[in-house]
């Protein structure tokens, strides 16, 4: 029996009969969205990895992963594979099954037993295995464990990391932990997880007075108008002196819970509500909050001491300095950008990296060499560190404003882009660059090119239209730091990153790279392009990008000034104007030149790896297929072309892309065999001459031959591809011929027709 009779006849009916109804039971549930592979400016996505069965308790609470196979494996055979999911999905048991029983795993105690089709476990009996001891021990387990998500138009189903993510914090707190870290990439939807935390923790009665905290005003407003809608009339935002007590859900920024003209900056705060008036705070971005214990931030958690806290972030900081961890616990859970990369949530990456000589081999004035105000420039050595901060060239913004352009015009001119400068002085002078050398699109829109800072109000008004996906423009928006976290900008294709990272480098790092891993396929948006000139991207390859979340050995609270603990992040700068211990030095008539530009891509272990679309395909091929023979074989077998095909792009080589780089009538075997074994393509034209080929025309009668020979014009002239096609058949060129069953009556018959154009396929690659 093939494995779907298998599971019809066998797999489901056992399931059914323990009593698991038709809703509890998932089929072919998919574990991830299929990866993104990216190579030359085409993306395509892989299939998706799926569990033939995952059971649900609840709609929220799955509890088992069964992984079936047709009846000539093992009852095991399929065991490694299933425990990989349930690892991945967080789920306890695991079963494998060929029809004759199965074969029971649990994934915390590693008991294994057999188990007959009618000694099937019914979702009860899973459910107590798991949860009666902890059940007995936390009253409150259960009430959460049955709440449900929040389903709805204006919602959607949890992804299955959201839903562990979910979990693991609820049932935490139920459980009476008070504090809880979430670690999730940028782009992963912790607003959504948030909402649905609290969601489950109010509707259940366990938190009935709840206070979403965050540093930016954006982020407030984009979550009470999106993932918090559902709320309704339950949640109001707080506006400085006017706090409501009568509502559930508030939201607000931690200043305007602190600011005060008077000595006690909470004193406002505890004129409206008592320390125990919240039982659940959720910090956004916690990794933002301010370093001292005597912070506004930390003063307003310490006085809601008894509430529950939960911290969400994508880049926590674990230094010798700095612990988020200190304050929150170990992270409950940790989904990183390489892990929605992997699974195909998150748009993977491309970098084209650009050196510049100023930059690689630094900058020395000449001797009398002045600036603009005609004062003489220091005589020192510049790097790459004092461009745009200390020293302004002007031919080097200008290089970089072209070749930002060029990209674009090589590409797509209307692909939003988002241009990251050392302060705003940089980003107005980038800007002004772009705009001389884009003044065709500038002159039909404006505000095609415009800079986004907190100092630029025009600006900052124009940020909801970047962020439409339905809004052209502004395209392409210079900035600072005011972009860095909190802008959800989907369709964002480009991120130019001409700043430097000082302290904060990985933690800024990872938030700008965050603006662009949002994917949104039906605007054609699936990965994007960071076009690096300060290479910033060495970052990718640091252990702490994609590395876990752990407490460093060296952190100690005595390390900040030797007297204060470190209980959060130290905050990340506004975009103001920073204040310039010296005066910045403007410069021109200085030639800057372009040394390299190198393009890397995103490779399947997380790395960057520099190879055009030929490597990724010659080191894939032969990965799976060590030499010629190997390849030959599987291209020779009975399997159609097509589906050959098919299965080289599961594997990220775009046939169609390498098309591109031959000539129209070189067959696709042809290609491949050049790219990866180096051997010379021939033609179609070439291929039909092969003596072998003749041989077995030679072999068969007049008519036969002329039929075959049809079929070898037509593959000559990039007509038909598989031989095997019977529709081939019915084309008018076969007319004079008969049916389709009257030309195989030719050959003997059907079996008779597929070995003679087997025949003939095998020739046409012969050596």
């Amino acid at each position: 029996m093939t494995e779907e009779e298998v599971k019809l006849n066998y797999i489901t009916p056992a399931i059914e009969n323990a009593g698991w109804q038709k809703k509890q039971i998932r089929m072919e549930y998919s574990i991830n969205a299929g990866k993104i592979v990216v190579r030359s400016n085409v993306a395509k996505r892989l299939p998706k990895k799926k569990a033939d069965y995952v059971l649900f308790y609840k709609e929220n609470l799955p509890l088992a992963v069964i992984e079936a196979k047709d009846n000539t494996h093992h009852i095991g055979d399929g065991m490694f594979q299933a425990q990989e999911y349930a690892d991945k999905l967080d789920v306890r048991f695991v079963f494998t099954s060929n029809g004759d029983g199965f074969l029971f795993y649990d994934m915390k105690t590693a008991e294994q037993k057999f188990l007959s089709l009618d000694e099937f476990p019914s979702p009860e009996e899973l459910f107590e295995k798991q949860y009666k001891k902890e059940i007995e021990l936390y009253s409150d387990l259960k009430k959460i464990l049955e709440q449900p998500y929040y389903f709805g138009e204006e919602t959607h189903a949890p992804r299955y990391y959201q839903r562990i993510a979910i979990n693991r914090t609820v049932e935490a707190i139920s459980k009476g932990q008070n504090r809880v870290l979430l670690v999730m990439a940028t782009g992963t939807g912790k607003t959504f997880m948030a909402f649905q935390i609290i969601w489950r923790l109010w509707k259940s009665g366990l938190k009935k007075k709840i206070l979403y905290l965050a540093d930016r005003n954006i982020l407030v407003d984009q979550t009470i108008i999106g993932d918090f809608k559902p709320f309704k009339n339950s949640m109001t935002k707080i506006y400085h002196k006017k706090m409501d007590t009568a509502y559930e859900i508030y939201l607000s920024l931690y200043q305007q819970l602190s600011e005060n003209d008077t000595d006690d900056t909470l004193g406002i705060l505890k004129e409206n509500f008592n320390s125990n008036f919240f039982d659940l705070i959720i910090v956004d971005e916690c990794h933002r909050g301010s370093a001292r214990e005597d912070s506004n931030w930390r003063k307003i958690l310490d006085y809601f001491d008894s509430a529950a806290k939960i911290g969400m972030t994508a880049t926590p900081k674990e230094t010798k300095e700095v612990s988020n961890i200190d304050y929150f616990g170990e992270p409950i859970y940790t989904y990183s950008l390489k892990d929605g990369i992997e699974d195909g949530y998150l748009a993977p990456y491309k970098v084209v990296r650009y050196a510049l000589d100023t930059d690689v081999y630094g900058y020395r004035p000449n001797k009398g060499k002045t600036d603009k105000e005609g004062e003489l420039v220091e005589d020192r050595e510049y790097g790459i560190k004092d461009f745009d901060r200390n020293l302004v060239i002007d031919e080097r913004t200008e290089l970089v404003a072209e070749k930002i352009t060029e990209y674009l015009k090589n590409t797509d001119r209307l692909a939003k882009t988002i241009v990251f400068c050392v302060d705003i002085d940089h980003a107005e002078r980038m800007r002004q660059a772009l705009v001389n050398l884009n003044k065709d699109l500038c002159a039909d829109n404006h505000k095609y090119i415009m800079r986004i800072t907190g100092d630029n109000d025009e600006g900052k008004k124009q940020l909801d239209n970047f962020i439409d996906n339905d809004s052209v423009y502004p395209t392409i928006v210079t900035t600072s730091k005011l972009l860095n976290t909190g802008v959800n900008c989907e369709t964002c294709k480009n991120i130019v990153l001409d700043n430097i990272f000082g302290d904060n480098g990985m933690t800024e790092f990872k938030q700008i790279i965050g603006r662009g891993t949002r994917i949104k396929e039906e605007y054609g948006k699936m990965y994007f392009t960071i076009l690096d000139f300060r290479n910033a991207t060495r970052l990718f390859a640091d252990p702490n990008f994609n590395g876990p979340d752990m407490q460093s050995e060296e952190y100690d609270p005595e390390n900040f000034k030797g007297k204060k603990k470190i209980i959060l992040d130290v905050p990340e700068p506004r975009d103001e104007p920073e204040r310039q211990e010296k005066k910045k030095v403007y410069i021109n008539n200085v030639e800057v030149t372009l040394l390299s530009e190198r393009v890397q891509y995103y490779d399947k272990d997380g790395k960057l790896v520099t190879e055009s679309l030929k490597d990724f395909t010659r080191r894939n091929i032969l990965h799976d297929y060590a030499s010629l023979d190997d390849f030959l074989t599987l291209w020779t077998s009975d399997e159609k072309r097509s589906v050959i095909i098919e299965e080289l792009e599961n594997k990220g080589i775009f046939i169609e892309e390498l098309r591109k780089l031959y000539p129209a009538d070189v067959d696709d075997f042809d290609l491949i065999c050049d790219i990866a074994y180096g051997i010379k393509p021939l033609t179609k034209s070439e291929r039909t001459k092969n003596l072998k080929v003749h041989q077995v025309l030679d072999s068969y009668s007049d008519k036969c031959k002329e039929i075959l020979q049809i079929l070898l014009n037509k593959y000559s002239n990039d007509e038909i591809d598989d031989f095997t096609d019977s529709k081939i058949l019915k084309l008018p060129d076969f007319n004079e011929y008969g049916s389709p069953m009257k030309i195989a009556s030719l050959f003997g018959g059907l079996n008779g027709y597929l070995n003679a154009v087997h025949q003939i396929q095998n020739a046409l690659y012969a050596a």
